[in-house]
């Protein structure tokens, strides 16, 4: 029997985070206990997602996609390193550690605790789940510090655009190492057999010429991250895939057509597709 591949859920801590803890995408529902109710929800769905696939489909390797980023401390302060946990446990932690059996991250977010509210009887044992593999997708660093505001997390991130390091056209930073760093760090949990980057790229101002898109800022940000998630795997780490985001331009959520992470660009008024520099360098690679 073909072994069929499940992806039971994409980036819950980016839709659920930008969703119900900024507001910045749907549904909007601002709010603290929102974000926590939302987050359990979302875990719960992830396990039992799982195992309805493996009830129900024969020979499936059945997967799960987090969002991940480094995160390092603005200076090597205690306040900032207390800080730089409780954001890894948001961004890092809380998706992952329910489905191994480990919990929520209360240690590194005492705050977390409250989202026991919504457990109901017996959902301690439905968040876990034995997935075949996961999906890592890493796009940025983020620099933390200790904050006033907001209440609870007292914690902030440190932009990059305040910091003169290498940017994004979204102004996320450009930081090759961050992907090794994130592979040791998931790679550290028992239980994890395989993972998989399902998402890496970037997004650079593109320049129509003659037919050609000359993007060797792009070139390079493989060639740099891609030379990262190889060290990780010569050093054990089970990584055994890397998906570029994206083989052609897209609608980047709120953003639109502005950002561009292709491989190839599109004339968004005409449909016209051209493969950039990127596209043929990555098809000499994979020769």
């Amino acid at each position: 029997t073909k072994v069929k591949n499940w992806m039971i859920m994409n980036e819950p801590a980016a839709f659920i985070g930008l969703g119900y803890m900024l507001g910045y995408h749907a549904p909007g529902k601002k709010g603290a206990f929102k974000f926590l109710k939302a987050t359990h929800h979302a875990c719960l769905a992830m396990a039992d997602g799982g195992r309805i696939v493996r009830k129900n489909v024969d020979q499936a390797n059945i997967g799960t996609t987090f969002s991940c980023s480094h995160v390092d401390a603005y200076q090597e302060k205690d306040k900032h390193r207390k800080a730089v946990k409780k954001i890894d446990a948001l961004v890092n932690r809380l998706y992952i550690e329910p489905c191994l059996g480990l919990g929520y991250p209360i240690d590194g977010f005492p705050a977390l605790k409250r989202i026991e509210k919504y457990f109901e009887e017996g959902d301690e044992e439905r968040l876990k789940f034995d997935f075949d593999f996961i999906g890592l997708q890493n796009y940025f660093r983020i620099v933390g510090k200790k904050a006033g505001w907001p209440p609870l997390m007292w914690a902030k991130e440190v932009p990059a655009k305040k910091r003169d390091v290498p940017m994004n056209e979204m102004d996320f930073e450009v930081y090759p190492e961050g992907i090794y760093k994130v592979l040791k760090q998931f790679s550290k949990y028992e239980g994890i057999k395989n993972i998989i980057v399902t998402e890496n790229g970037v997004c650079y101002e593109d320049h129509l010429e003659d037919g050609k898109i000359h993007d060797e800022k792009r070139i390079q940000f493989f060639k740099d991250y891609l030379g990262n998630v190889l060290k990780a795997k010569q050093e054990g780490v089970p990584v055994n895939g890397y998906l570029v985001w994206s083989l052609t331009d897209n609608f980047e959520w709120s953003e639109g057509y502005e950002p561009r992470f292709g491989l190839i660009y599109i004339d968004f008024e005409t449909q016209k597709r051209y493969i950039k520099d990127s596209g043929y360098w990555f098809q000499e690679l994979l020769r």
